[in-house]
């Protein structure tokens, strides 16, 4: 064609060829970039082929959905999906190509298939999974101790999101009444800029790690495919190298993300993610009180012990101290008479002797007699020493005794802050051992109190 066109006349050559090369109808696989409804109802799209690593576009083309068409299509893709159409979803769609002398090459949609939406990430779920698995990752977050009081929180959410404020209400007005300390660390939990939020949120965490026992992730209700935005490697990769547990409560009743999968722990929602939270709570405490419990009836059983050991040393130092006492007597008593016969019988050989001998013999017997004399004061007052030292010994060995019995006497034990509570004469080591309107007397140091046991909450209360 050597004449010269408009370029009306070439637009329509274009468009004719077009319609005369592809008259059919064509199913095409591409992204949702960009989708917009205006006032008439008609629905206009962007789509695009991304390559596999998703870093650059490979092709570009718009498309329409005339009203009367997309009013029907869209209600067939939420319900058949849960989702409604949006960015970053990849879709397939029955389209005719169109062409138009001012707006260009269109594609005009005419169907479009819910379940490859549903496949396509499914599919993208398991890839993600089997690379984490190959990494040898996969369960490194599930495989850290989780803590016993998880009193202190940081928290993954959008401020504004429902199963935020939800969560924070299960969580402050617990039955229990336990105490929490949470920290939220607001992020997008939803569209393009979930991941980047949240790895920001996590690296934001990393800094005070030590200050947090676990972090939470709560997005709350969503449809199907909103679990696609945690179906996300980076995210999944740096929860398995974080150093805390992780607990989800991402809101999906049916499906798990490849987040979830990861985490320590996954709950459904995050009223649940709360309930666990003062579940672990309660079984801390009563840990404690099992504990206390046992320790107390260790301690009673040693005061028993040491009590009845006191009396029986009691009793056995008595009579020994007696006895002792008794032997030192009779000791003194004969060495007395031994020495006051000896003298007599010196004194009698004396008035034998002649009379020129008489007063040798007396002053003698003087000498003799004084030195007895002095002799038995010395074995008197070793004896009365040696039988005062054993007596302050012994008493002194009695009072360290009873000073032990009276520091591990239970009244003085109560005195330190400790309590017994008896049931019917006998003392109560255990929460099982009692029932409903039980009346129970608790004993303080300085006297009994009665109370009756009532239940309230599923536990008991005195």
């Amino acid at each position: 064609m050597n004449g010269k066109l408009t370029l009306t006349e070439l637009q329509l050559i274009i468009k004719d060829s077009l319609y005369i090369a592809f008259p059919e109808m064509y199913w095409v696989i591409a992204e949702i970039s960009e989708i917009k409804e205006n006032y008439s109802g008609h629905c206009y799209l962007e789509l695009v082929e991304k390559h596999p690593e998703e870093q650059s576009i490979r092709a570009r083309v718009r498309g329409v959905i005339w009203n009367n068409r997309y009013r029907f299509l869209r209600t067939f893709f939420e319900n058949a999906t849960g989702e409604t159409l949006r960015e970053g979803i990849k879709v397939l769609v029955r389209v005719k190509i169109d062409y138009h002398e001012i707006y260009g090459l269109s594609l005009v949609i005419t169907d479009i298939d819910p379940a490859f939406t549903l496949g396509e990430m499914a599919m993208k779920r398991q890839q993600i999974l089997r690379k984490l698995e190959d990494e040898g990752v996969l369960n490194m977050n599930k495989d850290l101790e989780f803590p016993v009081v998880p009193q202190r929180i940081a928290v993954i959410s959008s401020r504004n999101a429902a199963g935020y404020t939800d969560f924070m209400k299960q969580l402050t007005n617990n039955s229990f009444g336990y105490v929490f300390h949470t920290l939220l660390i607001d992020t997008p939990m939803q569209g393009n800029e979930t991941e980047p939020g949240v790895l920001r949120a996590f690296e934001r965490i990393a800094g005070f790690a030590d200050q947090i026992d676990v972090v939470v992730i709560i997005r709350g209700g969503g449809s199907q495919t909103d679990l696609s935005w945690f179906d996300n490697y980076n995210i999944a990769y740096y929860i398995t190298q974080f150093p805390l547990p992780v607990i989800t409560g991402i809101g999906h009743e049916k499906d798990l993300s490849v987040t979830d999968i990861v985490a320590n722990k996954a709950l459904k929602t995050p009223t649940a993610v709360a309930d666990f939270l003062v579940e672990c709570m309660n079984n801390a405490e009563n840990h404690i009180i099992d504990m206390s419990s046992r320790i107390a009836d260790a301690s009673i059983r040693i005061l028993e012990d040491a009590k009845k050991m006191i009396d029986s040393c009691r009793v056995k130092l008595i009579p020994v101290a007696r006895v002792v006492l008794s032997e030192l007597k009779e000791q003194l008593s004969h060495t007395i008479i031994e020495m006051v016969n000896t003298g007599k019988e010196y004194i009698l050989r004396a008035t034998l002797f002649p009379a020129n001998q008489k007063s040798r013999l007396s002053a003698f017997s003087k000498a003799f007699l004084s030195a007895c004399n002095s002799a038995v004061e010395k074995k008197r007052e070793k004896l009365e020493a040696s039988s005062k030292n054993l007596i302050v010994q012994i008493n002194s060995r009695l009072n360290s005794l009873e000073n032990s019995l009276e520091i591990l006497d239970p009244a003085n034990v109560l005195k330190r802050g400790f309590s017994i509570t008896s049931f019917n004469g006998r003392i109560v080591r255990s929460r099982g051992e009692l029932k409903d309107k039980d009346l129970i007397a608790t004993r303080f140091h300085d006297g009994s109190i009665m109370s009756r046991v009532e239940e309230e909450g599923g536990r008991r209360k005195k």
